[in-house]
């Protein structure tokens, strides 16, 4: 089956491009060009990954994440002005999955897209992580914590269960990059600490004294079972 991109950007040249790149990828693509229709079609629930602008009419790219976020855990890439690091950090606290800053190369757009998509359909593996109230499935990629469900992101997840599956093992934040967003990833080690910080929020009962995902100071983060 085709993937389905939604490309959300009020620049009717950049979409088209976009959109004639990826079909011939094979790839389906719908478009929307300010933020009140781009969270309505991701609402219809018929997107794989949404490529998001951050300035937009109607709702900003951040308030389009971050409502998507309250329903939905639809892989989302921001699109970010160039070098604003600011972009980059507020939109990956937001709940996307990742960011690029345009102009962008639309052949680095397309490895992106598909080293999500990779993540996202991993080799089947039929095991439980559990630990105190905590339980992963890896199969369903499902998280509980005291039987409630939580709400992860695709990155988020791949964080949480790399560190489950090795515990005690201390994991600096450039390795944590290098194994969840690729070895060819550009973007920076600030990432990481985002992605944990929202990761924390979510699993622990008090973050700032975790039980789960845990911090050496000066070397990197551990999950403590």
């Amino acid at each position: 089956m085709p993937k389905k991109i939604l490309v959300v950007d009020d620049e009717k040249l950049i979409v088209k491009g976009l959109k004639f790149s990826l079909e011939q990828d094979d790839m389906e693509v719908d478009a929307a060009y300010d933020g009140e229709e781009a969270l309505e079609k991701i609402r219809k629930g018929n997107s794989d990954l949404v490529l998001l602008d951050i300035m937009l009419p109607k709702l900003t790219g951040y308030e389009v994440c971050q409502a998507v976020r309250e329903f939905s855990n639809v892989p989302i890439i921001m699109l970010t002005a160039k070098g604003d690091v600011m972009d980059k950090i507020l939109g990956l606290d937001y709940g996307a999955d990742d960011y690029m800053s345009k102009p962008f190369n639309v052949l680095e757009v397309k490895a992106r897209i598909k080293a999500i998509f990779r993540r996202l359909t991993p080799e089947k593996k039929s095991r439980f992580i559990e630990s105190r109230e905590l339980r992963i499935d890896c199969e369903s990629r499902r998280v509980t914590v005291s039987g409630r469900e939580i709400n992860l992101t695709a990155k988020e997840f791949d964080l949480l269960e790399l560190l489950a599956l090795n515990p005690l093992k201390v994991y600096t934040r450039e390795d944590l990059l290098s194994a969840v967003w690729g070895k060819d990833y550009t973007g920076d080690v600030r990432t990481v600490d985002v992605h944990m910080r929202r990761l924390r929020e979510k699993v622990e009962d008090n973050p700032s004294e975790p039980k789960y995902v845990q911090t050496r100071w000066g070397v990197g983060y551990f999950f403590q079972n």
